[in-house]
Parts: structure tokens; sequence; C-alpha cells
């Protein structure tokens, strides 16, 4: 693991507004930074950068947070590639924690596969553009795909010289091990029969053009290389063997180059093979990937699902073995991901069609052959089925099942109705089918071993006054945390009345001021109350905020701009971006002014604080009501009618009629 020291180094020395001008041409605006979002297509920016807050908020997708959540959200790092990313940039040298031996072997081999494999792409590569064969061989197979030299430089190709040895000998005189040579697959060892000391070495990919597959970070797993000669006995594609680094079912070609544009499209292009991906890719449609002609897997699809819900399947004009590959789409609807499907006419491929048409034509053809997976599966399966009422009855049944594998309720009506429509069935009997399906599924579930699984029942009430009650008492919750975070620092005036008695024994109410810092404020009036927050990110903020207080009398926010829990970091910039976003400078310069916040934040502070009880006292009324027994009735309503007092008072003090 990185220890806490460095990455605290990377925190320190990391400012936002470089990390993101790596990716966004960002402009001056006042004491901020403004660009166009890079997770959404936009005309107007709404992209803003704080070098002051060292923090960023992107108005238009909701995203927000600090350097290190940037480069997580935009180049999809893990926490640990993100601070890896910027130590990189910042020349910051990587401390880790101690590990047992068996860990520093496990690590330090899986860093010299990479390593290895990462040599290997760039010696292929050059041999590729840079030897005489290469060029003859290699290149021109290349050109003749139609690949350009920015194409051909972007998925780094190459070419595999057709000797027995030649990258292995060139990468032991480098120094790298035959051992990891070995386990990345890329030399093949055979024991000498006649010299056991003496083991024969031959190159994998001899002969080959390469297509180095990279992980979602841009590491190098493994290759996909092509035979470029008629040999019948050899293999047209040869793939990395799985090893440490590649997993066939986990990986996706082109994810690295594709990531970005997947989550700006909200759409990923499936294909099957790797020049799909590049012609598709050289044309102008960048959020592309393939399964690399291998059966799609669930881990391929939540590789997916980490940038987008949507997936377009695109299938050959003639596909061979269709009916098998479209069980994939019931993979894809089982993760809760919505599916279409693009054929292309007889005989074209993504990698044909893409190399015919235009950009224009390709995205309209696209666009207009777009088909929900059931229109689809009936226009693939309906010749087979004819006038054949039995083949029919299949195909439906067929259907539904696809159509039950959704975990969403909703969708699964609608694609009933759709079902219905299609194959001229009533509704009754696909919700009858669908119905059995369910039970044979829980007959199945409840045969296999119940060891460690729980059952979970789930209440679920409607009633729309509770939920807006609940949603006040979460916009209260956050404004509280805003005032604290924004000016719990702040000491500042308040009033308040207090019982006196005056010369005839009369108690009356007096307006007393004092003064207070606002943080202390609010904590004695929630303390006094007993007041709980009932969202768990601002009680976590609200219990740090008031540590703050207690052990160094100010409270800052740097801490929580940089917390390890990715929701109150994305909380708390939201608080601090918004109140950047509607600062004055610009009413100001139109001569137009406007009472700031800060002008009345003793009535800000108690307004918020009332509010709350008021919200609380509401819903505390109403559980009273729903949950009393009926023969403790009467106690309920005693309660009721001093909660109701109570009420009236917090309403006279809001100046508001009950």
């Amino acid at each position: 693991m990185i220890t806490q020291n460095t990455i605290d180094k990377v925190f320190e020395t990391a400012r936002v507004e470089e990390v993101i001008g790596d990716f966004v041409q960002l402009k001056k605006a006042g004491s901020n930074f403004k660009g166009l979002s890079p997770f959404v297509n936009e005309k107007s920016p709404s992209f803003m950068v704080s070098p002051v807050k060292q923090i960023w908020k992107d108005f238009s997708s909701g995203k927000g947070g600090n350097a290190i959540s940037f480069i997580m959200e935009h180049e999809h790092y893990t926490y640990p590639e993100a601070i890896r990313y910027l130590a990189k940039k910042y020349n910051i040298e990587i401390d880790e924690t101690e590990q047992s031996d068996e860990q520093k072997v496990q690590a330090s081999e899986r860093e010299s596969m990479y390593l290895v494999s990462e040599y290997a792409r760039n010696y292929f590569h050059d041999v590729l553009l840079n030897t005489q064969k290469g060029k003859a061989i290699g290149l021109s197979y290349f050109k003749e795909r139609g690949f350009t030299d920015e194409t051909i430089k972007k998925f780094e190709l190459g070419y595999a010289l057709d000797e027995w040895s030649a990258f292995t000998d060139a990468a032991l005189k480098k120094g790298y091990q035959l051992d990891f040579l070995e386990k990345t697959g890329l030399t093949i060892v055979k024991e000498n029969q006649l010299d056991p000391t003496q083991s024969k070495k031959f190159d994998r990919f001899k002969g080959r053009v390469l297509f180095p597959i990279h992980s979602m970070a841009g590491r190098v797993l493994g290759f996909g290389g092509r035979i470029l000669t008629s040999d019948k006995k050899a293999a047209k594609y040869l793939n990395s063997p799985e090893s440490e680094l590649y997993h066939k079912s986990k990986v996706l070609y082109g994810i690295f180059n594709a990531k970005q544009s997947i989550a700006k499209k909200d759409n990923c292009y499936l294909v099957e093979g790797y020049t799909d991906v590049i012609s598709f890719y050289q044309r102008g449609i960048h959020n592309v990937v393939a399964s690399s002609g291998t059966a799609l897997t669930s881990d391929q699809i939540r590789l997916v699902n980490r940038l987008t819900p949507n997936i377009t399947v695109l299938f050959d004009g003639d596909a061979a073995g269709l009916r098998a590959s479209i069980r994939g789409i019931d993979l894809i609807l089982e993760q809760g991901m919505n599916v279409k499907v693009v054929m292309f006419p007889d005989g074209e491929d993504p990698d044909s069609f893409a190399k015919k048409n235009s950009l224009e034509k390709l995205e309209a053809y696209l666009d207009a052959n777009a088909q929900d997976f059931i229109r689809f599966k009936v226009s693939i399966l309906m010749d087979e089925v004819k006038d054949d009422p039995v083949k029919k009855a299949g195909l439906i049944r067929d259907i539904v099942a696809t159509i039950s594998k959704i975990p969403n309720q909703i969708q699964r009506e609608i694609y009933v109705q759709e079902c219905a429509k299609i194959m001229d069935i009533s509704e009754r009997v696909l919700f009858s089918e669908l119905a059995q399906l369910s039970k044979n599924e829980e007959r199945e579930a409840s045969k296999r071993p119940k060891d460690n699984q729980q059952e979970s029942f789930t209440v679920v009430k409607t009633e729309a006054v509770a939920f807006k009650k609940t949603d006040q008492l979460n916009k209260l919750e956050r404004q509280l945390i805003e005032i604290l975070l924004l000016y719990g620092n702040k000491e500042i005036d308040f009033e308040d009345y207090v019982e006196v008695e005056d010369e005839e024994g009369r108690i009356k109410l007096v307006k007393e001021n004092y003064q207070n810092k606002i943080a202390s404020e609010i904590y004695l009036h929630l303390q006094d109350d007993e007041i709980e927050f009932s969202n768990a990110t601002f009680k976590k903020i609200y219990f740090d905020v008031i540590h703050q207080l207690n052990q160094d009398e100010k409270i800052s926010s740097d801490g929580f701009i940089n917390h390890e829990d990715p929701e109150l970091g994305r909380v708390v910039t939201d608080i601090l971006m918004d109140d950047e976003k509607y600062a004055l400078s610009d009413w100001e310069s139109k001569e137009i002014y406007v009472r700031t916040k800060e002008k009345s934040l003793s009535k800000l502070v108690m307004d918020a604080i009332l509010n709350l009880r008021r919200i609380l006292i509401e819903l505390k009324i109403k559980e009273l009501i729903e949950e009393t027994p009926d023969d403790d009735r009467h106690s309920m309503l005693e309660m009721i009618v001093n909660y109701t007092k109570l009420k009236k008072l917090l309403y006279d003090r809001l100046n508001r009629v009950v």
C-alpha cells in the first residue's frame, strides 16, 4: 500500500488548476477558472475550478471534488492509480508500506510482467515502423486495411519478425528474465531432450501483426496476433495465454482509448474484433470496444457499466452462430443495463462498413437501425418459426425468459407489452409465463444450500406527505452543514427571549442580545434539544466539525475535501462550489446590490434551527398517530397536544401561521 506520507505529499503538491488544465481548457473568471464540462457536451461553460479552495465542480453533471477525484472521474482510475498518476506528474517518489516476503515477491513478479509487456509493445511497434521487414510486411498490411499512421501509433500496433526467437533474444539481451517472458506468454519455453540445461525458446507471435491489449488504466496486459500467411494449421488470430495480468474474460479491447468517449456519449458500441474497433475509431466514433472474439462475459459488461448503463451491440450482416451470440444480451440485461442491437447489411461488418461510409452516414445508419432486443430477436428467429405454432410458442418463451432477466419491474412490464404487440398474443398470457418462470427460479433457489443467506424484507411507504417532510429535513440538515463550513468560525450577535418578572410579579419575555461563535451556537441548540442528523454523511461532517471546534477552536474544510470517504468529499465540495457559483461579483458590476448571507447570518442560523425543530416535531406527531396502539390512544392524544403547542411557539418565532 502507498504510505500516508506519500498521499499527503501528493495532496500538498498537486494544484487542482494544473491537473485539470491538462485535460480542460480553463479561462480565468474572477478568482476562479471556468471551462466546458469534460463529462457532457455543452456550449456554455459550467465547469468551475477554485484555486483558493483547491476544488472543482461540474454544474452540468453534478460531479465535483479535488485533484484526485478529477483524475478518478476523468481517467476512470482507482484511488491508488490516481495517486500514482499525480506522483509521477509532480516527480514525487512513492513510498509503500512494509509487505510480507510473499507479498513482495508477488508485487515484484506482477510489476516485472508489466515491464516485460511494455517492452514487448515498444519492441514490436518499433519493428513495424523502423525495420525493413516490418515495413514491407506488417506496415503494408495495416496500410492495406486503410489504417493511417496516426491510427497505427494511437493503437500502438506492431509486428513480430517471422523468426523463431528474434524477440526473445532481444529481450534477454536487454536484461529481461526468461521466467517473466514465459509467464506473460510472449515466449514459449520447451525442454531440450538432448540437453535439459539448454531449453528451447520460441516467440509465440512470430510472423504476426500485433494488437496490444490495454487495461482501463492504459497498462499492457497482453497481445492479440494475426497471422499473415495462408498456413491452415495455424490459428488466424492468437491471443496471449491466461496469466497474472491477462484474463481474457475480464478485458475489453479498446477500453483505454474509449473510456472518456463512452462516459461522455453515455453509450458504448460493442463489436467483435480488433479491426472493427480501430476502423470505427479512425472514422470518428470513439466510444467502441470489442470482446476480442470471445463470448461476452459478466466481467466485461461490468467494465462498461462503470462508464455507462447503455450498450449498443453491433452484429455482422452474415455473422455465423448469431443465435449463440445473442445470448450475451441476457447477461447485459441481468446487470440492469439498457441494450440495443444494430445489424449491418449482408456481407458487411463494422470494419468494412466504417471504411465505405463517412462519419455522418455511419452515425445516421447506427441511429436509424438501432432496435430493442425484442424486435431484434424476433427478426432473427422468426424465419425458423414460420407457421409452426409449437416453434412460435418456443420463441415466445425464449423472449419472455430474456425479459425475466431484467431486474427493473417497470421495464419488464413495458417489454411484455411490446412483446405482446409484436407476437400478436395477449399480455395476460405473457405475464402468466413470466410469473411461472419466476416461480421456477424460486423453486430452484430453494433447493440450493441456504448457508449464509439472509432474507430481507423491505416495506416501502409511498405516502407523499412523509416523503415531502423527509426531503425538507434533508435540505435543512444540508443548510446547517453549509452554515458551519462557510461561516462556523464567525462570531456574531444573536438575540434571544428570556423570562423576566416585572414589579407586579408578572412574567414577561424580554429580548436579550449576546455574542457567540456560529458553530458554538448551533452546537448548543442541537445538544439542548438532543437533535441528531438523519443523513449519515451530514452526521459524520457535523461530528468532525464539532471535534475540530473543541480541539482547535477553528473549523477548516481542507480535511473534508481530501477525505478518504468520496461521498463526504463530494458533499463538502458541492457546498463550497455552490457558494462560489452564487458569488455576487456579476451583480455588483451591473450596480445591483443584493443583501448577502453574511449580513443576515443570525436570522439564517436561527431560522434553520427552528425549522429543523418544526419538521422533527411534525414527523414525531405523524409517527405517534401511525404507531400508537388503540389501547393507548389517550396518552398519545396528550402528547400530540403538547407537541402541537410547541409547534405553535416555533411558528410564532418564525413569523408563520400554523
